[in-house]
């Protein structure tokens, strides 16, 4: 499956959050792994940038996947970051958006790469009714992120992004592209909405507004920013 990505994984975080507002956490991490010649791949930021920032003022913790690296594919120190932004998350009591473009499991990694998918979905778990889980699907997202993807709260898709564990052309007979946008939120109902990446964003931007930081956040009543003084039309 092509890749259908426009945006790079920092000009999505760029423009999700408040402007000059992101932290980076992790920048200098890079792939361990040595088999496979993997020490001469170049793996800046092990393909996920993670970090935190705010959206109209609402503290988040965002991930964006990179593509460019290794097809933005899932691997032990890939993982880990993404592990460490939920446990820095839940401290906070924020949410987590995670802008997603995965190719899934990174083969030559083998185990340390399927453990990391196991912590990851273990930090899921643990968030689930404590902190909201946001995800964008934009381009691939593919094995077991399809299944992080499926274990958020909320999951938004791109419309020409592609969303499955297996890929639907495994299967000679099967006539229906069970990984589109479409499926996924009509059929499938795993996907909340879609629309280009621009719309994603900003009903990421409203969601975030709307929603309690965390399980004890109480939005019954905010600061009343109404002049008590002011005169009522009609009653002069």
């Amino acid at each position: 499956m092509g890749n259908t990505t426009q945006a790079s994984a920092r000009e999505r975080i760029e423009a999700i959050l408040d402007d000059n507002s992101f932290v980076e956490i992790g920048a200098g991490v890079k792939a361990r792994a040595t088999d496979f010649n993997m020490q001469e791949k170049d793996t800046p930021a092990d393909g996920v940038i993670t970090g935190y920032g705010v959206i109209d003022g609402n503290l988040v913790y965002v991930y964006s996947q990179d593509a460019a690296v290794m097809g933005g594919s899932v691997g032990e120190m890939h993982a880990k970051k993404i592990e460490n932004l939920y446990g820095m998350a839940m401290k906070m009591g924020a949410p987590v958006v995670g802008l997603i473009d995965c190719a899934g499991l990174r083969l030559q990694e083998g185990l340390d790469a399927l453990n990391g998918f196991g912590r990851l979905y273990g930090c899921q778990t643990l968030a689930s009714g404590v902190i909201p889980q946001i995800q964008a699907v934009f381009g691939n997202c593919g094995g077991g992120m399809a299944v992080a993807s499926a274990m958020a709260d909320f999951t938004f898709m791109e419309d020409k992004a592609k969303l499955f564990v297996n890929a639907p052309n495994a299967i000679a007979e099967n006539d229906t592209d069970t990984s589109s946008a479409k499926f996924q939120s009509e059929e499938a109902g795993n996907v909340c909405m879609t629309g280009t990446e621009e719309d994603i964003l900003a009903q990421i931007h409203t969601l975030i507004s709307v929603l309690p930081a965390n399980n004890e956040d109480d939005m019954s009543y905010d600061e009343c920013a109404d002049d008590l003084n002011r005169m009522c039309e009609g009653l002069e």
